[in-house]
């Protein structure tokens, strides 16, 4: 063999090696369809009175509806997000697009490596179509397809995902770009990403969507990289996501008694161990809270005196109603704080904002709502405390003839 050509051989071979390895380590999603080994049947690990022990970096679990936090684990923790990103690229798209728009494919978009849905330069679809890809097979270039069509630019779309994250309340989530792969400044936390995903969820397309487990497009024929909606009872969403950097991650929904809670799973392993984390942080939540009303809409807390008031004294009502899981062994120990003046000034507007109720668990807060007054008293002028004082007199008067 000539030497020359055993060296291009070598050469040519280690640069496979290096690209297969780079693909490897950074790719978005690579390998998200192997299969999923059922580790449900397998016995949980517990600590600290059931508290399951997972493989993961950083965990939370929240209640779709209340925000409140039933499981944690370093969930303020910055980290690597891989495809967990793209919740917030199909919102932003969703809430600024129109579904049935064609895009036309850009060769940026047709060119960006990881996973994809292989779409190609100056291919059309619709941006519905896109969002399937996106959401589904994870597609990047349906992510750079979208980001274009919707922000004018990539970098346009991600100053809108940065902005939504800020008004979300994201405070520890920065996005360098609309797919997630490794980026230096592009990271979330647990705890953002249940509180975008909180967010998301509340969107019908955006929901019905991620709960989508096969769907058909142009030329393509999408599955659900989510192991969770095949495996767990009541799953109906949201997004898997994998790099080097970010290990695997996924984002799930579930829903139970129509009770929807959300879980994040960061920095897992496995495909299977990030299943498996899911499964037992989900269940730890489903079998140890339970919903409760603590307090309805427009509920009557008590009566205020008001002074100098045409009316003695004013209904107070609940500004907002309380649903929130309590935890089993909460339930006796919710004691209830009611924060209110001992009267009211007249006038008093209907609605007016007049103290709040708290509710806790050993002395910890976990629920708040105002407090408001049922109507208008107005305040007495000359002419009503005229009338009283005839009243008055016409009661004594008849009191002395009879």
């Amino acid at each position: 063999m000539n030497l020359d050509n055993k060296k291009v051989r070598i050469v040519l071979g280690l640069v496979l090696i290096v690209l297969f390895t780079f693909q490897w380590v950074c790719a978005d999603d690579f390998n998200e369809n192997e299969p999923c080994v059922d580790t449900f049947s397998k016995h949980v690990q517990s600590v600290n009175n059931g508290i399951p022990v997972i493989d993961s970096t950083s965990a939370i679990v929240m209640d779709m509806e209340s925000g409140r936090i039933l499981f944690e684990k370093n969930g303020n923790s910055k980290k690597n997000i891989a495809s967990t990103t793209k919740i917030m690229t199909a919102i932003v798209a969703i809430e600024n697009g129109n579904l049935e728009d064609t895009v036309v494919i850009s060769k940026r978009a047709a060119s960006v490596w990881g996973s994809t849905i292989k779409l190609k330069e100056g291919e059309e679809l619709t941006l519905k179509e896109l969002l399937y890809g996106l959401m589904l097979k994870s597609g990047n270039d349906a992510a750079i397809a979208i980001a274009e069509h919707i922000g004018g630019s990539v970098e346009g779309f991600v100053e809108r995902m940065n902005q939504k994250a800020k008004d979300l309340g994201a405070v520890n989530t920065s996005f360098k770009s609309p797919h997630g792969l490794d980026m230096e400044g592009h990271f979330s936390t647990a705890h953002d990403l249940a509180v975008i995903t909180q967010y998301a969820l509340k969107n019908t397309t955006f929901s019905k969507i991620v709960g989508t487990t096969s769907f058909s497009i142009t030329g393509r024929s999408l599955q659900n990289t989510n192991e969770m909606l095949s495996i767990y009872p009541g799953a109906d969403g949201v997004k898997t996501g994998y790099t080097g950097g970010a290990g695997r991650c996924l984002v799930a929904s579930a829903t139970r008694d129509k009770w929807r809670i959300i879980s994040v799973v960061l920095g897992c392993p496995t495909r299977n161990k990030r299943a498996d984390a899911s499964r037992k942080i989900l269940d730890y939540s489903f079998n140890n809270y339970k919903p409760y009303v603590l307090l309805k809409e427009n509920e009557s807390i008590i009566r205020l005196p008001v002074l100098k008031g045409m009316e003695e004294d004013v209904p107070i009502l609940a500004g907002k109603k309380i649903k929130l899981p309590i935890r089993n062994d909460e339930e006796s120990l919710i004691k209830r704080e009611v924060e209110l003046p001992d009267i009211l000034q007249a006038p008093v507007s209907d609605g007016a904002e007049v103290g709040k109720i708290k509710f806790l668990v050993n002395g910890k807060v976990i629920a708040e709502s105002p407090l408001k007054a049922g109507y208008d008293v107005r305040r007495k002028g000359i002419l009503d405390y005229l009338g009283d004082i005839f009243k008055e007199w016409s009661i004594v008067l008849r009191g002395e003839m009879f």
